[in-house]
């Protein structure tokens, strides 16, 4: 099934009245879930209401799930002058265990989003130790990828990134994927026999546009002077291997395709339903429900996808 373009039109409000949704995860049993500052996450009933579970602090940011269910939040503190934990939210009881809150001797401040591999290791992307968030869009280089192994030791695996966000990996697990935000870009790891990871390479072109000059989110410019702006957030493989972009500044979703050109998924210059999209998640029964979740807004938007997402570790 080749991409197409979702009208803007056919996506829809749902979880009205969530805090700072960065992310959304559906589980096995078709569970969707969606990170919530007020609570933990909250899970996104069918009726459109929200069941809130846990209390995480700090900004529960992107987030994943591991095989036995339970939720992974990057927990990005630095949004409330507070530690970012990597934590793990037991969504039967509420409990919030913390994975990893330190490494190299150094307090997490920013951890930004997780990825569950089938053997457990989780990887995770931490964006900054900047003293607050919006001075890390500089083009400074302190991002990092750190894993969390199955039996809980923590290690850096690569750093010098622009304000390391959203991460994937590809079916096979060949390759580790993260999006640079004020890089613009993509840029991947291969993963190596032990669970490290080599030398990386940038995937796809640049998205567009970086502005000079440090960006102050809470003072934008007009949605039409951002409309080509390049600063990525969440990423995620469809089955056709195409890698798809969230770009929240720009109010648009591309895809990467396997031959590495862009494809523009959706586009609301206005932000009027697509506003500042941060994350995409597919589920359903034939997996192309697809969700956007959205730091901005106090909804998450979901819509039908031309093509279906790839499962993730916990949706086998």
């Amino acid at each position: 099934m080749p991409l197409a373009t979702i009208d803007i039109s056919s996506m829809e409000k749902i979880a009205v009245g969530i805090t700072r949704c960065e992310d959304v995860v559906i589980s096995r049993d078709g569970k969707v879930w969606a990170s919530d500052q007020q609570s933990a996450c909250a899970e996104i009933l069918p009726d459109g209401s929200l069941h809130r579970v846990g209390k995480a602090g700090g900004a529960p940011n992107g987030i994943n799930m591991d095989a036995q269910g339970r939720i992974i939040i990057a927990n990005f503190g630095i949004y409330e002058g507070e530690p970012g934990p990597l934590q793990r939210l037991n969504v039967e009881t509420g409990a919030i265990d913390v994975l990893a809150s330190e490494i190299d001797g150094k307090t997490l401040t920013s951890c930004n989003y997780p990825i569950v591999a089938r053997d457990g290791t989780i990887y995770c992307t931490h964006s900054t130790f900047a003293d607050e968030w919006p001075q890390a869009l500089d083009g400074r280089t302190d991002g990092f990828v750190f894993r969390v192994t199955p039996d809980g030791a923590v290690e850096k695996l690569a750093d010098g990134l622009k304000f390391a966000n959203g991460c994937c990996l590809d079916e096979d697990e060949s390759h580790l994927y993260v999006n640079q935000t004020s890089g613009g870009n993509v840029v991947r790891y291969p993963l190596l026999a032990d669970g490290r990871l080599g030398p990386r390479e940038d995937y796809g072109p640049m998205l567009g546009i970086i502005p000079s000059g440090q960006t102050d989110p809470n003072n934008l410019p007009t949605p039409d002077e951002m409309a080509n702006w390049a600063f990525t957030d969440g990423n995620g493989f469809d089955v056709e291997g195409n890698l798809w972009v969230t770009l929240p500044a720009a109010n648009k979703v591309v895809a990467i395709t396997p031959e590495r050109k862009v494809f523009t998924i959706a586009h609301d210059p206005s932000g009027g339903v697509l506003d500042h999209p941060t994350n995409v998640t597919w589920g359903g029964p034939d997996m192309k429900d697809v969700y956007f979740g959205s730091i901005r807004t106090d909804y998450v938007v979901k819509a039908r996808s031309p093509v279906a997402g790839m499962k993730l570790i916990h949706q086998r």
